[in-house]
């Protein structure tokens, strides 16, 4: 991973490490900030992949990937952000897990970026597939 160095210059760490101790807050639509649960999300992705075969990969696992990728883009995240992070996770495992958390996600309290967000991909899908 690249190196960086924090401000005060003492630190130095290599971002491909993960960071467990730094908190991951989560920002609610109402502006509320709340401590990432690893659990929440695993359950979110449990229920998406309930009985589909997992061809080699656990649910922890994928919450696991969705925690660093999410770790990695800073210490805030938006419930969309998240949402999106496992739907991408989702996607390269089963089509159906993806396509029930995607209809489950819509109902969430962020379905206005949702929406945006979800435009956004199709449009970027749609232009990858034309060239």
């Amino acid at each position: 991973g690249r190196r960086r160095e924090c401000l005060s210059g003492q630190h130095r760490f290599t971002t491909s490490e993960r960071v467990e101790e730094a908190p991951l807050s989560v920002v609610k639509s109402d502006g509320r900030q709340q401590p990432f649960d690893r659990r929440k999300v695993a359950a979110g992705i449990a229920a998406a992949t309930k009985g589909r075969p997992l061809p080699g990969t656990t649910v922890d696992e994928l919450a696991e990937r969705v925690e660093d990728s999410l770790r990695a883009a800073g210490g805030q995240v938006s419930t969309a952000q998240i949402g999106l992070a496992v739907l991408d996770e989702l996607r390269t495992v089963d089509e159906v897990a993806y396509l029930r958390f995607a209809s489950v996600y819509k109902h969430f309290d962020a379905a206005a970026d949702f929406h945006r967000e979800i435009e956004l991909l199709t449009k970027q899908t749609t232009a990858e597939v034309d060239s």
